[in-house]
């Protein structure tokens, strides 16, 4: 544990205290970062009377990108599989 970083990091007005490895420092960073941007977006374009309604908001969006993503990295392989075997069929009729 002696290779642990302590940092704080301030979420939607909240600290949070956290032990991690020095690699995740900046990714953790930029995380709170963005989700604190996408918080105060939110809390300008609507009403919203309690921070809870907010996080639950910008989780939603967050999984929301999570999973297109993921529904666009799978076709996006599909594709390129296809293509591979026509390619390799083609292939195949040049050598015969």
């Amino acid at each position: 544990m002696g290779d642990k970083l302590k940092i704080k990091l301030s979420i939607a007005d909240r600290v949070y205290p956290l032990n991690i490895r020095p690699e995740q420092e900046e990714g953790l960073r930029k995380a709170a970062k963005r989700i604190n941007e996408v918080i105060k977006k939110f809390e300008q374009d609507y009403a919203v009377r309690d921070k809870q309604d907010v996080l639950a908001m910008s989780a939603l969006q967050f999984a929301a990108e999570i999973e297109q993503n993921q529904l666009s990295s799978t076709s996006e392989l599909q594709e390129a599989e296809t293509k591979l075997v026509e390619l390799s069929e083609m292939i195949k009729e040049q050598l015969n």
